[in-house]
């Protein structure tokens, strides 16, 4: 066993041996062997019914290699393109391989090559001692490995080069039929009993291939290493007893006291073990393993898709800030493309956030329609799950916008379609007593409308974004149901404050996205002192903050007197006429002494009316005299402005046309485009 030890170069003194019937084991105390990842083992054994070496399998550190031959190596060099053979006898061949000249001994190589045999056999008379060989595999070091094997030289096999032996022994013709025991079948051994069986050099001889290609793949290497990594990969997780990458770290206060646990983490081996290892691979062999592990429909889609993370956070620069950095981006594209199209199938494989830095990756390096397509429509299955920063989509070069709402919008609607595809199944098949996951639940639909709302915000703050495209977005969530509108409140005075030269209809579309009804108390305080809202806008505020606070609890809250429902429909009637009903003095911001005023009465008027939670009897009644108190008295602090007196003058007519709720009579009447009131010197900001 010694003598086996220095024939691998190891040190006797390092190493104890446990000899078993079978095979030797050999254990290298000097590491711990408390946990698998410290354990080394080697096993030992013959290889074959020619007793000419030695097969082993390594596992941890020590990398599976194989040495043939016992004679010692007397190759030596004459400069960089020589190479001979120390000998008593003089060379009688002179092998050209590339620009490498190799000056041998026929006998060696053409008892061991058939194609040596007919290159030196149809050589011409002239000139019969030299041999040309064009294309070998591997280049001249493959072809020096076949000849020191010839020559029964030492020669190591490893991870590195058996894959260019390999095939340059093929291209040589170094079969059985030629001599017993010739090179293909000894490599073919090493690579079957032990390269396979081992994780990390499957993987590194699959690199290899690729520069042998088309040979290595005529012979089949590619795909015996595919199906080994594959196969290992979804192995049960119990058996796994080799090295692997796996980088995640343990928080500070899971190590406790351990003073070996060195941040790593001493667990049981996790499913997705495997993940960083194959990572290594370039794109086009990373598909065909992540294909079979599929195609074997052992592990979880969920594993598959954090396989896809990690190769995505690895070979694309900065796609963890969803920007590729990189002078020549387009090349990156067949493996964006690649990634989505590995994707799995169920929902919830890969996170929301994912796919969102996917898409922009595949926007960066120009990814086709349908790709993106397929991104869009898997990111709105899943859209809840999204956060704002995730949805900041870039626009392109050329555009005048910051981000590409567009984008989003298509999003939006994949989202939203999910219920009408819902609804159509269910027409189908009207039976049908379990809801289907595809069905959106009132929460999912909450968590996007409250997204939208933020991310409307946050676009708002774009001093070129167009008020149709804040408007279309905020319009495709207004029929998602909501207990608060503070979100949307926000967006709306980031947007009048980004914006304060818009049109008054422009700020009258934009303020009838929200419900003032809906506001909070804090929002409600921020928006009667918002100097940027329309009057129409603030006297609703005020009337439904006042009700708030003065109701009893439990109470409902009263719907908007139609008086102030007058003051925001405006003319409707076909008696009125542009001259006697103003709509712009309505839309014009309110000062700051008049939203003092209107706050004021109002809240004396509140204050003097506090029947409105009395008996249900009276309480019509009691709605009628605050109504018409509340028009009194706003009429008689603002009977300077022409307006009021106009529209209190005609309140009666005005008030039986009147029947919508407050939410729409914020943008009720049709759009006229009349010029802002100019900004004033005091704003406030909810953002």
């Amino acid at each position: 066993m010694i003598g086996w030890c220095k024939f691998f170069g190891f040190r006797t003194s390092t190493i104890a041996v446990k000899i078993r019937s079978y095979s030797s084991v050999a254990y290298i105390p000097s590491l711990p062997l408390d946990r698998p990842n410290h354990r080394k083992l080697i096993e030992f054994g013959k290889l074959g019914p020619h007793s000419w070496g030695i097969g082993y399998h390594f596992w941890q550190v020590f990398p599976p290699f194989m040495k043939l031959g016992s004679k010692p190596d007397t190759f030596q060099s004459d400069g960089d393109n020589v190479r001979y053979v120390v000998s008593e006898l003089a060379t009688d061949v002179t092998v050209i391989v590339g620009d490498v000249k190799f000056y041998l001994h026929k006998f060696p190589l053409l008892s061991k090559s058939a194609c040596l045999q007919k290159l030196v056999a149809s050589g011409n008379e002239e000139n019969n001692d030299e041999v040309q060989i064009f294309d070998i595999p591997g280049g001249p070091a493959a072809f020096e490995i076949c000849a020191k094997f010839c020559y029964g030289m030492t020669v190591t096999l490893n991870a590195y080069n058996v894959v260019a032996a390999r095939c340059a022994a093929e291209f040589l013709g170094m079969h059985e039929t030629v001599e017993k025991g010739n090179l293909i079948y000894k490599i073919d051994v090493f690579l079957n009993s032990s390269i396979f069986h081992s994780w990390k050099d499957s993987i590194i001889v699959l690199q290899t291939t690729k520069s042998m290609l088309p040979l290595s793949e005529e012979l089949k290497v590619v795909s015996l290493c595919i199906d080994a990594i594959a196969t290992k990969a979804c192995i049960d997780v119990s058996k796994v007893n080799w090295s692997y990458t796996y980088n995640r770290r343990k928080l500070p206060e899971e190590n406790g006291n351990d003073p070996n646990s060195n941040g790593f983490r001493s667990r049981p081996v996790p499913k997705d073990w495997w993940v960083e290892d194959l990572c290594e691979l370039e794109i086009d062999l990373y598909k065909r393993v992540i294909i079979s592990i599929k195609t074997k429909g052992i592990l979880f889609h969920e594993v598959i898709g954090e396989a896809l993370k990690a190769y995505s956070y690895r070979r694309l620069p900065g796609f963890s800030k969803g920007v590729i950095h990189s002078e020549d981006v387009f090349k990156y594209r067949s493996t964006v493309d690649t990634i989505v199209w590995l994707l799995p199938a169920e929902k919830g494989s890969v996170s929301c956030s994912f796919l969102l830095k996917l898409l922009k990756a595949a926007i960066i390096v120009d990814s086709g329609e349908m790709v993106q397509e397929q991104l869009v429509r898997r990111i709105g299955q899943q859209l809840e799950e999204a956060s704002v920063n995730d949805l900041l989509i870039r626009a392109g070069e050329g555009e005048d916008v910051m981000y590409d709402v567009g984008r989003v919008q298509k999003i939006v609607k994949e989202f939203l379609m999910q219920d009408q595809n819902a609804e159509l199944e269910l027409e189908e098949n009207e039976v049908q007593e379990i809801r289907r996951p595809g069905i959106l639940t009132d929460a999912s639909k909450l968590m996007v409308a409250k997204l939208i709302d933020a991310y409307l915000a946050e676009i708002a703050k774009d001093p070129n974004l167009p008020v149709s495209k804040f408007v279309d977005l905020a319009e495709m969530v207004s029929c998602i149901s909501r207990p608060a509108h503070d979100g949307i409140y926000r967006a709306v005075d980031m947007y009048l404050k980004e914006h304060p030269g818009i049109s008054k209809s422009e700020r009258k579309r934009i303020c009838k996205l929200m419900d003032c009804k809906k506001l909070s108390v804090d929002a409600c305080m921020h928006a009667v002192q918002n100097e940027r809202l329309p009057l129409r806008v603030v006297v609703q505020v005020l009337f439904f903050e006042q009700v708030r606070a003065t109701a009893s609890s439990g109470s409902r809250t009263p719907d908007l007197p139609r008086g102030l429902k007058d003051l925001n429909i405006g003319s409707q009637g076909s008696s009125r006429s542009a001259a006697t009903t103003p709509e712009e003095e309505w839309d014009a911001v309110a000062t700051a002494e008049e939203l003092k005023a209107l706050k004021g009465e109002i809240a004396a008027l509140r204050m003097g009316n506090s029947g409105i939670g009395g008996s249900e009897r009276n309480e019509g009644d009691n709605r009628n005299s605050v109504d018409k108190a509340a028009i009194s008295r706003v009429k008689g602090l603002l009977k300077s402005k022409r307006i009021f007196s106009k529209i209190w003058s005609s309140k009666g007519t005005q008030g039986e046309n009147s029947g919508s709720d407050s939410s729409e009579s914020l943008g009720s009447a049709n759009p006229e485009e009349a010029k802002s009131t100019p900004s004033r010197n005091r704003r406030h900001s909810v953002s």
